[in-house]
This record gives C-alpha cells, sequence and structure tokens, in this order.
C-alpha cells in the first residue's frame, strides 16, 4: 500500500533487508563468510537486500554485497569488511526507520526504510543482545534471537545455569575472571583440579574455537587461561566429555506453537585434531567429517529433539538455534551450547541439518526473514 493513499500500489516494493555482517569480535572473519553465503542465498525478486558491514573498530559502512569477496581462499588473507566504504547509519525518523549514507564531500542521502535486519554477527558486540537491543531501541525487527536470549546465550556460564534450571544436563565447569586469576591462581588450579583432567579452557564469551585450549595436566593450566584471556577476561573451566560423540540439531521457532527441530548431525574429528578448533571448522581438509544426518537409533534421535526443543524454550529462543550435544556410550544426553545465530558458511552444519530434513538453503533464508517480518518488536 501506499503510505500516503489506500489505494494499493500497482508495483509493491519489495521488502528492504538490511544483511549486517563483520563486527568488532574475533569472529569478524566467520561472520563475513556467513554473509557472503546468505547474500547469496537470498532471492533478488522477493527482496531488495542492502549489505551492511561493521568493521573491525565499530564502524558502519555500505557495503558491496560481492560474495566472491567474502569467502576464504586464502588462510592467511581472510575476508573483512572494507573500512573505507561509505559510511552509514540507521536514522529513526516518524515514517519508520532508514538507513542513511555518508561520503566525504557529498551531503547525506536516505537509502530507504528498512523492513528487517539480518544480523550475521558472531559474538560479543553483535551475537550478545547488543545489536538486537539496538534494533528494538530504533523499532527495527530483525531476524534471530531477542535480547536476554542473545546475551544468555552468548555468556556460556550463565547459558549453564538456565539450561540446568530447566533440569537439562550440561558438563561440570567452573568459571574464572580475570581478577580471580591475578588474585588467587592457586585456588583457580584447586578448582580446575576438582573438575579431573584432561579439561578444557575457553572464553565464556567466544566462539568459532578460538581461544580455546584442551588442558591435559595441571602444568598447562596457566598458559590455556591466559591464551583464552587475550579473547575474553571471562573464562569458562570445563570437564573434557570423555568417549562422547559430538552431535548438533538446528531448531527454528514457530511463534504459534512448538519450536521444529531438523535431524541431527555428527562431527567427527581426525587428523591432528584433538577438538573441533579453528582449522577443522572453516579450513578445508580430509581430516573432519561430518555426517549429515548423523547415525543414531531413532529413539536416540527423538529423545535428542525433544531435548533440543527444551533447551530452546529454557532460554526464550525465537528465530532459530543451534543446539550442540555430547553423546555419550551410555546413550545419555549433555547440552553442550545454544547458538543464536549459527554459521551458515558451506561447511557450516546448520543449514546442511535443514537440507537434510527438507529445507533446503533458499527457502531456510526465505523462512527465517519472514519469521522476523511477521514478529513485531518490543514486548513479546
Amino acid at each position: 500500500m501506499n503510505e500516503h493513499s489506500d489505494v494499493p500500489d500497482e508495483h509493491p516494493r519489495r521488502p528492504r533487508v538490511a544483511v549486517v555482517f563483520g563486527g568488532r569480535s574475533s569472529e569478524h572473519t566467520i561472520s563475513c563468510v556467513t554473509a557472503g553465503s546468505v547474500l547469496a542465498a537470498i532471492d533478488p525478486n522477493a527482496y531488495e537486500v542492502i549489505p551492511i558491514g561493521i568493521a573491525t573498530d565499530g564502524r558502519w559502512v555500505w557495503e558491496s554485497g560481492d560474495v566472491e569477496r567474502l569467502q576464504i581462499t586464502d588462510p592467511e588473507a581472510l575476508p573483512q569488511v572494507d573500512a573505507t566504504r561509505p559510511g552509514v547509519t540507521l536514522s529513526q525518523g516518524a515514517q519508520g526507520t532508514s538507513l542513511v549514507v555518508s561520503e566525504p564531500g557529498s551531503p547525506p542521502r536516505v537509502l530507504g526504510d528498512v523492513d528487517v535486519v539480518f544480523p550475521l554477527l558472531h559474538g560479543p558486540w553483535g551475537e550478545d543482545g547488543t545489536l538486537q537491543g539496538l534494533l528494538e531501541m530504533a523499532g527495527v525487527r530483525y531476524v534471530g534471537a531477542g535480547v536476554l536470549t542473545s546475551a544468555v546465550c552468548m555468556d556460556k556460564a550463565f547459558m549453564k545455569v538456565a539450561l540446568a534450571a530447566a533440569d537439562i544436563p550440561v558438563m561440570p565447569s567452573e568459571t574464572v575472571t580475570r581478577a580471580e586469576w591475578l588474585r588467587d591462581p592457586e585456588r583457580v588450579a584447586e578448582r580446575a583440579a576438582s573438575i579431573g583432567y584432561p579439561l578444557f579452557v575457553k572464553p565464556a564469551r567466544g566462539g568459532s574455537s578460538i581461544g580455546i585450549s584442551k588442558v591435559h595436566h595441571a602444568g598447562e593450566l596457566a598458559e590455556a587461561i591466559e591464551e583464552a584471556q587475550r579473547w575474553d577476561p571471562k573464562v569458562l573451566v570445563e570437564a573434557f566429555a570423555a568417549g562422547a560423540r559430538e552431535i548438533e540439531c538446528g531448531v527454528i521457532g514457530n511463534p504459534d506453537g512448538a519450536p521444529e527441530v531438523s535431524l541431527p548431525a555428527e562431527i567427527r574429528i581426525g587428523g591432528d585434531h584433538e577438538f573441533y578448533d579453528f582449522a577443522a571448522k572453516y579450513l578445508p581438509e580430509e581430516h573432519t567429517r561430518l555426517d549429515v544426518p548423523a547415525v543414531l537409533e531413532p529413539a536416540t534421535v527423538k529423545a535428542m529433539q525433544d531435548l533440543a526443543a527444551r533447551a530452546f524454550t529454557a532460554t526464550d529462543g525465537e528465530g532459530l538455534a543451534r543446539v550442540d550435544f555430547f553423546v555419550f556410550p551410555d546413550g545419555s544426553l549433555v547440552v553442550n551450547e545454544v547458538n543464536t545465530m549459527p554459521g551458515f558458511t558451506p561447511t557450516s552444519m546448520f543449514p546442511r541439518m535443514w537440507a537434510a530434513t527438507g529445507l533446503p538453503y533458499p527457502a531456510l533464508v526465505d523462512r527465517l526473514i519472514r519469521l522476523a517480518l511477521d514478529r513485531d518488536t518490543g514486548l513479546r
């Protein structure tokens, strides 16, 4: 409809989708790769797409949308947002929220109203509720979890608290702040020893396996904590899931009913990788095997899907999430993580699981955008 008339437009405009990617976190590169895949999958006949990059220093720019540039072709030259591009801001007015482009030597110009944002940022300053809060304040619809869910699931320590409160099993862990480590490293070492070696040390609010170390004995603990604190002053010391299989499920929120859960998929690591580290996730090689779908007994699949839906609901999920499990030899299940903005790279599990379930990549992207367009901002 024309906003000044009750007469339908002869050619109503397509919904305008701002794809936002990059960001200030250590996962800047992976966000760029994810954006390249999503930009290539969005139907240009159904949507008008505006690529918005957030540079590593926090500046917002109007990106080119060149999907070839947003791929990992050289491990020594990882993709990133082009900070030299024209700056862009959100401007809220009486008729809606618009994108305004600013270039040196030229007056600002308006790109138009934004109908929905697809926030493809991973890690702090994007996936942790900060961007979601900005969009809520601006009254702009967006894909994915809200402010609280994004914040809770980004912080693995609080995520475990929320899941445990819902009687969902999680791995034993200890949270270590920078102040605690500086004040009493011996006490921290005692707490780690109570978990037992080997164990994992990871940034509490990180992702893409950046800053994670497997610690085989007490002599490796200090170095692992200091490495994790390069990325986050808050660190999680977590029990090693000995003998467990790493299996994941995708979840899509359904505002009118129970969440929908995909078929599960399994990650199998070989070669020199002791765990699913950055290289195993994102750099092509023959040692990482992804079984989509995972080979499991039907009863285990059903139990896992039910638990994934419970974890999604327990964290007040919306839009989408990937729920990661440890499956132990006795068949017991433990939730390792709830990821509110899983990767959409060509090797990412979330789109592959949904494709195996019957929802191909372009249809998945369209489904998530449609869900966001149908959801209002504010309290819900």
